[in-house]
């Protein structure tokens, strides 16, 4: 394509070097807001039309046009052959090709700067609608595990070494709140996107006189941009995005690990099912958690998009620039990378079992009821600084004739304090441990019982 056949050609008598203009184009990843821009080029189109622009036969005629394109892009493979330099150009020439001089009035009062912003907020809109949906999908698979395995106990850890035993359903739980979050900030990243620049033009705004509210209402934007310069040189909204994307896939992340340790034989807590492993190409008995690694590693790939983006736009003067063209494939493959996780996380979550007698025997060494202990002696009146040392003594003593507290005798017991009696088993089981930690957010099975009807009754009413 010649300089004088671009949308900005007739400034022009040469053309663009060969290698210049490939490194110049982005149709070959741009063109996936096909669907996107024909949207706001019909909305476009119907802001000129009322602002006497364009008559009602040249609007019905561009109206036409792009549908046909859109028809014809959808049912011809080969539709996007037709080397461009963008999207937005592409149809454009299309839509010239199609209905003639009059397809180039589409483009008066606007500028590809606040067309491609409105296009591609339109498309991120969308998806990130999408990615807190299969978001919502991963919670319930959390609450299917937790009710499925709601009386599984396993140890809680700190520094990674057991500290007090939970629930396996209060496990599942905690992940939920965490992307309960991440949906929260999905909804706000959302709200933000959804103001529209359409209007803004190159930097200055439209000297025609299109009712920009309207528009925006035609294509469900809650607002219009304040300001033209701001409107065509922000990309805050992508890294919103992808700043949000990125502390999900942290959330997934650490729930992959979680799942990594547990499936070792060290461990031993969760079987992985064959739908998620795979195997080694020279040891026969590996079974390895690939699904898992992936998602860890994964997260790095969309955390570095999101500093990718920062980096883009922390140097860049008023209003756009070239540079800006890279955010795309940032928040594309930030798309897809963290749609696929999210996917792939479900299905994992569906396709493990839990080794509850092991998990639970876990549960019961390694003195996870010395501060049920503690706890004991306060409520016999021992200040709790002095029961935390006694209790210590006791753990300590337990090591050495390699009892757990549970395990020793009364007497035993009491060379580390007088103040203990019988009643001291019933205070260590694993039961009363877990029973009394009774107050909201804690691992009780009454609290955790109410957490999980609470968790799958927001579920559901989001569905209704």
């Amino acid at each position: 394509m010649s300089g004088t056949d671009k949308l900005w050609g007739g400034r022009f008598t040469g053309s663009a070097d060969a290698d210049f203009a490939e490194y110049n184009n982005s149709f070959r990843f741009d063109r996936r807001l096909f669907a996107a821009d024909i949207r706001a080029s019909v909305a476009h189109c119907n802001g000129l039309f009322h602002a006497g622009v364009l008559t009602r036969l040249e609007a019905e005629k561009i109206k036409n046009g792009l549908a046909t394109i859109f028809k014809r892009a959808d049912f011809d493979k080969n539709y996007f052959d037709d080397p461009s330099e963008d999207v937005h150009s592409f149809i454009e020439s299309k839509l010239v090709q199609l209905i003639g001089d009059t397809g180039r009035k589409l483009h008066t009062g606007r500028s590809r700067n606040d067309q491609v912003a409105t296009a591609f907020r339109l498309w991120l809109r969308e998806n990130v609608a999408e990615l807190s949906r299969l978001a919502r999908e991963v919670q319930r698979a959390l609450v299917d595990l937790a009710a499925a395995h709601r009386d599984a106990v396993l140890p809680g850890y700190t520094h990674l070494q057991r500290a007090q035993p939970v629930l396996w359903a209060h496990w599942c739980l905690a992940y939920f709140e965490m992307i309960a979050r991440d949906r929260e900030r999905f909804d706000e990243v959302w709200r933000r996107i959804n103001v529209m620049p359409l209007g803004s033009a190159a930097l200055a705004g439209t000297s025609y006189e299109v009712d920009r509210e309207s528009v925006a209402n035609e294509l469900g934007f809650d607002g219009i941009s304040a300001n033209s310069l701001d409107a065509v040189g922000d990309r805050d909204f992508a890294i919103d995005f992808t700043g949000a994307a990125s502390i999900l896939m942290m959330h997934l992340s650490r729930l992959a690990e979680d799942l990594i340790v547990y499936s070792t034989n060290e461990f031993g807590f969760i079987e992985l099912g064959d739908a998620i492993s795979t195997g080694s190409s020279l040891m026969p008995q590996k079974k390895n958690p690939d699904a898992l690694e992936l998602i860890r590693g994964k997260a790095a790939r969309v955390f570095g998009h999101n500093l990718a983006l920062l980096t883009l736009m922390k140097g860049l003067p008023l209003a756009y620039n070239k540079d800006m063209q890279e955010d795309k494939e940032a928040v594309f493959d930030t798309v897809d990378t963290v749609s696929g996780t999210l996917r792939v996380s479900a299905i994992v979550l569906r396709n493990i079992g839990i080794n509850a007698d092991r998990s639970r025997e876990a549960a019961m060494k390694g003195y996870l009821n010395a501060t049920e202990l503690a706890d004991y002696l306060v409520a016999k009146g021992v200040p709790f600084r002095t029961a935390h040392d006694t209790v210590g003594r006791a753990v300590l003593g337990g090591i050495e004739i390699g009892k757990e507290l549970h395990e020793m005798s009364i007497a035993e017991l009491r060379e580390f304090s007088t103040e203990i009696v019988d009643d001291v088993r019933e205070a260590l089981s694993l039961e009363s441990t877990l029973g009394s930690k009774n107050q909201i957010g804690g691992t009780s099975p009454e609290r955790v019982a109410e957490a999980l009807d609470a968790a799958r009754g927001d579920l559901d009413r989001e569905v209704r």
